[in-house]
């Protein structure tokens, strides 16, 4: 499975760089190709070097401005020409979309991801992955706006939260071998 991993390009805590090590081994070791940013700094770099050295592949969507930051020896690397380019790269090159913790760059490219799940432009499962309750905040917003009548559909349908990355790398194989 090709799974897009949305997630900061910065270098952040332990609390954050160890649950995404470990779920970045378990992409690789379960077979699967890691779809991001491209970047070769930060919690980017973490997760690109936990599947490659488990034995997973590298897939990366790099973009224009930021091309000097890409790594450099991905499987694949393709440089778009702006950001909205990028994200329509991401999702067309991945089966599933997980989402680990980011700035605002990763918040834009989640909400957009799920917008165009709401509107029906996908059906890719997407998975928040809510490490040391990153995430608490917007899974309240969301539950607000389901029940304000925001959400054209239940949110269950729209997005998985999972506090660890073996659920979700659970919720994504059990979703696409569903399919």
């Amino acid at each position: 499975m090709n799974i897009c991993v949305f997630l900061s390009a910065a270098d952040l805590d332990e609390r954050y760089t160890a649950p995404a090590r470990d779920f970045a081994a378990l992409l690789g070791k379960s077979g699967h190709t890691l779809v991001w940013g491209g970047s070769d700094t930060g919690l980017m770099k973490v997760v690109a070097d936990g599947v490659q050295e488990a034995g997973g592949r590298l897939v990366g969507v790099s973009v224009d401005f930021l091309a000097h930051k890409a790594r450099p020896n991905a499987d694949q690397m393709v440089i778009a020409g702006n950001l909205a380019e990028r994200k329509a790269l991401l999702l067309a090159k991945s089966d599933a979309i997980v989402v680990m913790v980011g700035g605002t760059g990763t918040l834009d490219e989640a909400t957009e991801i799920l917008e165009l799940k709401k509107h029906g432009k996908h059906s890719k499962p997407v998975v928040l992955l809510n490490t040391a309750g990153f995430y608490d905040g917007l899974k309240t917003q969301f539950r607000r706006m389901e029940e304000e009548g925001f959400l054209p559909l239940p949110l269950t349908d729209l997005a998985f939260f999972a506090d660890d990355g073996p659920t979700a790398l659970a919720y994504l194989e059990a979703g696409i071998g569903s399919r």
